[in-house]
């Protein structure tokens, strides 16, 4: 049964969106403002630090509670040997690894918004998975069903109330979905807002068996990138995962039907995509302000001073360690021949300060005898990045 692409219109809010425009260009601002706080060496660490909170987050979202310490291990390729908790692990080096490709620019489709990028995504995700988190079960039938990496589905699926188009009508969709948000066709306003409005429109397409959260939410944040306003140092994933329960509502809310002819003209209500819109923005600007603030010198040094000190009470480090580090946060990374001067410690005494730095994970190199620069060990994170993760 063919059914009409207009049932998912409209792709996006009518221009009288004025709220949505406001959002945009506050998040813009605000993103420019961010960028470039920190020494790009300090950038690269922290990024990866919060790449692995980006994975956390988002299959949070998907009911995967895969704790902090576990990833962490997983990416030291320290597996736990009770199978479930295995899984989840892979699964999160998995979305790690994408997100990293998704960072390097290793995506061979240039666009985000479009179909073509989303199972690139699925392909890339799915294939780094344990073989048990590729079967799923469909409710309505009982079948157990395997995901093929990067293949749409082949059957019908029902989400809740809502009941996603046909497999065989998957290709019309995602053709209107390319078609709508191509960025050749929209002002730099509009692009910001194709990226949260696009957020529903991919789900409520519902492509894959599964996985396709996981999969709009690399697509948003790869497209955030694209547009010159995302980056590795902030997370929207974790300002939806920490109001979860509306996000999905709002999703939700955005998959129904219009509600009278004040509420635009297209299928779908437009007021609720307006909705879903704004809590997506929202979202990425209260982050940014979030990492804004976690992450600005002054206030980022007096946290770490006062976490370093009281370990130097505790005898868990040497005077001098403090210099060392607030050194590395301040220029990026040092050789480690400069500790002497940076410390004011004589040689044997300076090399005792850096090897405990060392030895702790908080300065790390990548070889030896190289360069030193930050490292963010779990257990320091909670002490220099408040709320980062939720406390457990």
């Amino acid at each position: 049964m063919t059914e009409s692409v207009g049932l998912m219109e409209p792709l996006l809010p009518s221009e009288g969106s004025g709220e949505l425009s406001d959002l945009s260009v506050d998040l813009i601002s605000k993103a420019h403002s961010f960028a470039g706080m920190l020494n790009p060496i300090v950038s690269k660490s922290v990024g990866d630090l919060v790449r692995s909170m980006n994975c956390y987050y988002s299959n949070l979202i998907e009911g995967h509670d895969t704790h902090p310490r576990d990833i962490d291990r997983a990416i030291a390729d320290d597996y736990s040997t009770e199978p479930k908790k295995r899984a989840l692990q892979k699964e999160a080096v998995a979305h790690i690894a994408v997100q990293k490709m998704i960072d390097k620019g290793e995506a061979p489709v240039p666009y985000p918004l479009s179909s073509e990028y989303g199972l690139w995504i699925h392909k890339e995700f799915c294939e780094r998975l344990p073989e048990e988190l590729l079967w799923i079960k469909n409710p309505d039938t009982g079948k157990n069903i395997k995901l093929i990496p990067g293949k749409h589905r082949d059957g019908a699926v029902q989400v809740g109330r809502h009941i996603p188009p046909l497999s065989e009508n998957i290709g019309a969709f995602l053709n209107r979905f390319d078609e709508g948000y191509d960025e050749n066709k929209l002002s730099k306003i509009q692009r910001i807002i194709a990226i949260a409005a696009s957020h529903h429109r991919y789900v409520w397409i519902h492509p894959f068996y599964d996985g396709n959260g996981r999969v709009v939410r690399l697509m948003s944040y790869a497209a955030l990138k694209k547009a010159g306003i995302g980056s590795e140092l902030w997370s929207a994933p974790r300002g939806l995962a920490r109001q979860k329960d509306k996000y999905k509502s709002l999703l939700q809310a955005a998959d129904e039907p219009r509600r009278g002819d004040l509420d635009g003209r297209g299928t779908l209500s437009q007021k609720a995509l307006v909705d879903f819109c704004a809590f997506f923005l929202n979202s990425c600007i209260n982050q940014v302000e979030y990492m804004s603030d976690l992450l600005d010198f002054k206030t980022l040094s007096e946290r770490m001073r006062i976490h370093v000190e009281e370990m130097i009470a505790m005898k868990e480090l040497p005077k001098g360690s403090y210099a060392l580090l607030r050194e590395a946060l301040l220029i990026g990374e040092f050789e480690r021949g400069k500790v002497e001067e940076i410390t004011g410690l004589k040689e044997r005494a300076a090399r005792e300060v850096l090897y405990a730095l060392v030895k702790k994970g908080l300065l790390v190199s990548d070889t030896p005898r190289g360069s030193v620069r930050l490292g963010f060990p779990l257990d320091v994170v909670e002490r220099w990045f408040p709320l980062l993760y939720p406390v457990t």
